[in-house]
């Protein structure tokens, strides 16, 4: 029998003394890392500091048992601290990689990947961390199905990808490593 060790990590300074398995890096794109770094700017230098300012003057006006303000303020403050503390862990945990191109013209982390439907519709998808995924703007983790089916894949390439409605099929018609403009 092989035995493998597992990987750990000391986390939470020698206060805490708690180990957790080191996982798997996290990767995301420069535009994904100041995004999120950008909210947490907005929560601990405008966000938090008004809130502080409204329990402050809420807890001056009395009895705080009865003080809707001053629980409602408590209760805001608690989830921009508890928001606070995930953005930080995971600004920690991250790891930023500046997309670059491949030699070979095949679809990679950070690159945009322009994909025909079999009924003819066409959409292009960047294949990005789990921690930026965004729907709407057609940003796809590389960990998801349609992400894990185009990674290294190239022009004119056809994917099988199983999504909700069945398998559907795929065709590559371009990796780009810029922004596509909206208008083509």
């Amino acid at each position: 029998m092989i035995r493998t060790a597992r990987k750990l990590s000391r986390r939470g300074g020698a206060c805490h003394g708690t180990f957790q398995p080191v996982s798997k890096p996290r990767h995301i794109t420069p535009e994904g890392f100041r995004k999120i770094s950008a909210e947490h700017e907005l929560i601990w230098k405008k966000l938090r500091p008004k809130i502080v300012s409204e329990v402050e003057a809420a807890a001056a006006m009395g009895d705080r048992s009865e003080n809707a303000e001053y629980i409602y303020g408590k209760k805001k403050l608690r989830e921009l601290d508890r928001r606070l503390r995930e953005l930080g862990e995971l600004l920690d945990t991250l790891t930023v990689t500046e997309p670059t191109p491949h030699p070979s013209g095949r679809a990679y982390f950070g690159a945009w990947v322009s994909v025909e439907h079999e009924d003819g519709r066409e959409r292009t998808y960047r294949l990005v961390g789990p921690d930026e995924t965004d729907s709407s703007s057609g940003s796809i983790s590389v960990e998801a199905p349609l992400g894990r089916a185009l990674l290294g894949k190239k022009e004119g390439e056809v994917v099988a990808v199983m999504v909700p409605a069945g398998l559907v099929e795929l065709t590559v018609v371009e990796v780009r490593w810029t922004r596509p403009d909206p208008e083509e």
